[in-house]
């Protein structure tokens, strides 16, 4: 079975990583949305939600799966049983940033590998960091996240 992981805080959770997820079905047998939890970071929203969201987003689906956790990427896909870290890139500077990342994974273990795909160019402006700061100060957030997302609830 071909496993991957995508890992991210996703505070929120975009329609660009909507876009990534539903592109890598159709290439993997299972997609993990691994929500990432780091106690020195503070998040906008609570991990139980962005987990229900992410669980309503894809309920059509029963090839993601949708789990928490702390530490390493690469060790969260060996407790999984995942060749692959998947991510999503935007621009070249995405690239850059990734494919750093990507090598230090790689010399963690070799064994995993990580696959970049581009996401739509409709939402490529889409930054989850941006989302947030136009959700803090009253904006509407609705074209940049899934439509069964709903922030104030």
């Amino acid at each position: 079975m071909k496993t991957a992981v995508f890992p991210g805080s996703f505070d929120p959770f975009t329609k660009g990583h909507e876009d990534i997820v539903r592109k890598a079905l159709s290439l993997f047998d299972k997609v993990i949305v691994a929500i990432g939890v780091n106690s020195t970071k503070s998040y906008l929203f609570e991990l139980e939600k962005r987990e229900r969201w992410i669980r309503d987003v894809f309920a059509d689906s029963r090839q993601v799966e949708v789990v928490p956790f702390e530490g390493l990427t690469v060790d969260l896909c060996k407790k999984h049983h995942a060749s692959f870290i998947l991510r999503g890139l935007r621009n070249p500077a995405d690239f850059q940033y990734e494919s750093n990342i990507a090598h230090m994974n790689e010399g963690l273990d070799a064994s995993i590998q990580s696959v970049f795909l581009l996401c739509d160019p409709r939402f490529a402006a889409i930054n989850a960091s941006i989302v947030r700061e136009i959700f803090k100060n009253g904006g509407d957030v609705s074209n940049f996240i899934p439509n069964t997302i709903d922030l104030h609830a």
